[in-house]
């Protein structure tokens, strides 16, 4: 499989490019999805890419779609090239692996963040104020400390460049309205838990991670469905269990690790993004294609 950066599809209108994702539209009700291999850190896209990283992506987003799928719908409609409209087909070396095709659905406007254990910037909260999100937590927490129960703690959803502010469920209800929010906060709360303990099996610690929603038209409602990515590298903190130890940073299989070393060299995490050295791309893609392993039980074939 190639290393993809970017996409130029012509065929179908390019609706937007994120961080990590082209999307295209390929009619009314339907989107092209294509995870590149771009990767960001405090918000900046890097101009360097991780190779494969966005079949890692998607191959793993596949893998708790279809885990999950009793427990939430999702927005998959076709996830092999062969099944995607026919002006497709001749970008199939493009796509393999990294695309799909998804029913369009309106993105809730927050993020929906679940937090198993006391790190990043909960932990900096937690420091300076006793709680994270309107959460009033024990006294005495240790940096990566696990919760007694998982955080629903959403944020903002910030323009491309500029960052998301944590807000509490009470703000998140007047953003997307009770029902919406409350539906959100019960769904990423039994995925993260039914994900969380799923990778303990297989050796992986999920610490926290981000879930994406939508609302899709049935029977005269909205419906909430699951979109985007779901508890990948780069949407969740994962953590080897056989070097866990509570009071301090976690050797992690997710792009931690690069922002480590952003941060040893002391990026100001503003654009232009530094070069990043050839032993830190090879270190970060093994660390993915570790977690793919892991949490699967296959290799992937790049």
């Amino acid at each position: 499989m190639q290393c993809v950066t970017t996409t130029s599809l012509t065929e179908y209108p390019l609706l937007s490019r994120g961080k990590v994702r082209d999307i295209y539209e390929t009619g009314p009700d339907s989107l092209l999805i294509v995870t590149t291999d771009r990767i960001s850190a405090f918000d900046v896209v890097m101009d360097d890419p991780i190779p494969h990283k966005g079949v890692v992506l998607n191959q793993i987003t596949l893998f708790w779609m279809e885990k999950f799928a009793q427990l939430v719908p999702n927005h998959l409609l076709a996830t092999d090239v062969r099944d995607f409209p026919k002006p497709l087909q001749a970008h199939a070396g493009l796509l393999e692996g990294r695309s799909v095709l998804v029913r369009r659905a309106k993105p809730l406007a927050i993020e929906c963040i679940v937090r198993g254990y006391i790190t990043g910037s909960g932990w900096k909260d937690y420091q300076k104020t006793g709680s994270v999100c309107g959460h009033t937590l024990p006294a005495g927490l240790r940096e990566s400390d696990k919760l007694d129960k998982p955080l629903f703690t959403p944020s903002t959803k910030a323009e491309l460049g500029a960052h998301d502010e944590n807000i509490s469920l009470a703000q998140a209800k007047r953003i997307t309205g009770e029902a919406l929010a409350t539906q959100a906060q019960d769904l990423a709360l039994a995925i993260y838990s039914a994900g969380r303990d799923y990778a303990a099996g297989r050796g992986i610690i999920i610490a926290d991670t981000k879930f994406e929603f939508g609302t899709v038209q049935q029977d005269g409602t909205e419906r909430l469905i699951l979109i985007d990515e779901v508890l990948t590298p780069d949407s969740s903190r994962f953590w080897p269990m056989s070097d866990y130890a509570p009071g301090r940073g976690q050797q992690s299989f997710d792009k931690q690790f690069l922002r480590d070393w952003l941060e040893a060299i002391k990026f100001d995490k503003r654009p232009p993004a530094p070069k990043i050295p050839q032993e830190i791309i090879d270190q970060t893609r093994a660390k993915y294609l570790e977690a793919y392993r892991l949490l699967t039980g296959r290799e992937l074939d790049v």
